[in-house]
């Protein structure tokens, strides 16, 4: 049985993406919890993200994570689904060009494959899904969040990370990579993921 959310003292950010672990714990202040990158000294065993949809590969890290640290685990898999690929790279946004590309690697590529597709047909969104996992593995929280956009013709920016270079965010003009770490709270996808978990969460504490 899951425990209770008012049991979580602090929480651990299931990744090794400082840049991810900075922005959710900006985001996750309302809850007044420290949220903590993973232990330097933790021998963790790595979790394969083969699963079919975003959801599927959230909880399989929030889950894997908090059972071999025995503490409260958040973990988020995001992808960028592009409607004229058919909603790729999607699931497989971090390994689009392969298993081990180099995000420089799937950004050539995904400029390769809209390379013949013209500006009005380049929507795009981003799309984060969250979850929260106690330390005895059990899916407690979960919420999701999108920012809808088009990808450009060339990266643009010095912020943010993966593709954000690339897209350029509805109603800004401005690509997310363009934006500080407020205006990306205020308009990403992870921001609108974050504020919904915080909303749920204290509805149920």
């Amino acid at each position: 049985m899951p425990r209770p959310l008012s049991d979580c003292t602090e929480i651990f950010v299931a990744t090794s993406n400082p840049h991810k672990v900075r922005e959710l714990s900006t985001l996750l202040i309302p809850l007044g919890i420290p949220v903590r990158s993973l232990p330097d000294d933790a021998d963790l065993a790595a979790l394969e993200e083969d699963g079919e949809t975003l959801q599927e590969n959230a909880r399989k890290k929030a889950i894997g994570h908090a059972t071999q640290l025995g503490q409260w685990v958040l973990a988020d898999d995001t992808g960028l689904e592009v409607d004229a690929l058919d909603g790729a790279p999607g699931v497989r946004s971090a390994r689009y060009a392969g298993d081990d590309a180099t995000m420089a690697m799937n950004l050539a590529l995904l400029i390769e494959h809209l390379a013949d597709v013209d500006e009005e047909d380049r929507k795009a969104r981003f799309m984060c899904h969250l979850c929260v996992a106690d330390p005895d593995g059990n899916v407690v929280l979960e919420s999701s969040g999108e920012c809808r956009g088009q990808i450009g013709t060339a990266p643009i920016g010095e912020f943010g990370f993966g593709y954000d270079a690339m897209f350029l965010v509805a109603g800004l003009d401005q690509t997310l990579a363009q934006l500080d770490d407020d205006k990306t709270a205020a308009v990403g996808h992870r921001g609108h993921a974050a504020r919904a978990l915080v909303a749920a969460w204290q509805r149920h504490t």
